[in-house]
């Protein structure tokens, strides 16, 4: 038995997990089998239009494989109609080209083909620019079919990854950047921390809440992954949970940033050896804080574990983390209010202080958690009956079209 390096299992396991290598390698693999059924199949003696296909729509999902593949061969096909249609009035010639381009991609506008309309136009010079205008025609149809099919089957047959783990990740280090932002923020508070240290954080903040679309770059991906995907049951309620997880927390991170703000207007009030709070209001929002980062990093674990086990021990910690900072908030709010009634000028930011963690714990709450789910499982499940109740109006109106060319039988007990 030949033992691999442990350096090269781990270089394995990590392309594995990342998505350029497996779509590197599935592309490579469906490109070349549709080349190979190809060459059987159609009279060309190079049918590269298959693998190209091939390489076209084999995306990371199954959803995105589908979506593509239907609009590949939607716009080969329509290119060589619109091919067919102008060499049974015109040649070949600078004007008809030129034609043949306008119309091409006007039409794939129309029929939707999106980032295929060049495809349309490419199609139709392809078949108009050949002498057996019929046989190219069906050999180009034919080897964008086969590509397509054998993208999909490749597809539907090894299923690809489900990127909800690194979904995943991404938004527990969303969690853990914003935590450690708040601990940052502690840090400042019972000393004397000059306006350019406080403008810092806040340009952090700023940073944190840009880093939200990379997130949501890597969540739309996973939820892609879900769709049609036989290897997943409850697609629908695992993206809906990462979905509404993501949510929540770039709310929190919104919040953190008029945080950072307030904090920023307060060190400009201050003198250079002046510091932000007195100890014991620093050391109650230090602990504040702390719990406030701790429940935001429990609650994107909460949402992004699979195991019903590792959820529950979630919940609890999460559970915890929240009475822990509610509990600080109040003994805070006290304090605050005593210092502001012998310093008022200073209320509003800090009344501002504790409305912003306020926010923060209350989209963290469980309940409030649960109930937005449902909502938005609500609305899911809504939509979702409107689309079919749509098509069942078109059967029934397709049923009832051919009910009205068929001869009306007669009734039960008519001529007894």
């Amino acid at each position: 038995m030949v033992l691999l390096p442990e350096s090269f299992t781990a270089v394995v396991r990590r392309g594995a997990r990342d998505p350029f290598a497996v779509q590197t390698l599935r592309a490579t693999v469906a490109a070349t089998l549709s080349y190979g059924v190809a060459t059987q199949l159609s009279s060309e003696p190079a049918p590269l239009t298959a693998p190209l296909t091939a390489l076209l729509v084999v995306q990371v999902t199954v959803y995105s494989t589908l979506k593509t593949s239907v609009r590949r061969v939607v716009s080969v096909v329509v290119g060589v109609l619109i091919a067919i249609g102008f060499s049974a009035v015109v040649g070949l010639s600078w004007w008809s080209l030129g034609l043949i381009i306008l119309a091409s991609l006007v039409i794939g506008r129309f029929v939707r083909v999106e980032e295929f309309v060049q495809e349309v136009a490419i199609s139709a010079m392809l078949i108009l620019g050949v002498t057996k205008l019929a046989s190219q025609a069906w050999d180009r149809v034919l080897e964008t079919l086969i590509g397509a099919a054998v993208g999909l089957l490749f597809n539907l047959l090894f299923a690809p990854p489900v990127w909800v783990d690194t979904a995943g990740e991404s938004i527990e280090d969303l969690a853990r950047r914003a935590r450690q932002l708040l601990l940052d923020i502690s840090e400042q508070l019972g000393r004397p921390t000059p306006v350019a240290r406080a403008a810092e954080r806040l340009h952090e903040a700023r940073r944190l809440d840009q880093a939200i679309s990379d997130v949501d770059a890597a969540l739309r991906q996973a939820e892609d992954s879900l769709r049609f995907n036989p290897r997943i049951s409850e697609g629908l309620l695992s993206r809906l949970v990462l979905r509404t997880g993501l949510d929540t927390l770039e709310i929190c991170v919104v919040v953190i940033r008029v945080l950072a703000r307030s904090l920023t207007d307060l060190a400009k009030r201050r003198g250079p050896r002046e510091r932000l709070f007195p100890p014991d209001v620093a050391v109650g929002l230090e602990e504040l804080l702390a719990h406030v980062g701790g429940a935001m990093v429990s609650f994107a674990v909460l949402v992004t574990t699979q195991v019903s086990r590792n959820a529950e021990e979630a919940e609890e910690r999460l559970t915890a983390e929240l009475a822990a900072a509610w509990a600080t908030r109040e003994n805070v709010a006290e304090v605050l209010l005593r210092r502001v009634q012998e310093h008022p000028e200073a209320w509003q930011l800090h009344g501002s202080m504790l409305a912003e963690v306020d926010r923060i714990l209350d989209e963290l709450d469980l309940e409030h958690r649960s109930r937005r789910l449902m909502e938005e499982l609500d609305r899911a499940s809504l939509v979702s009956r409107e689309r079919f109740s749509r098509l069942a109006r078109l059967r029934t109106a397709l049923r009832g079209g051919r009910r009205q060319d068929e001869p009306k039988r007669p009734a039960a007990g008519a001529g007894r």
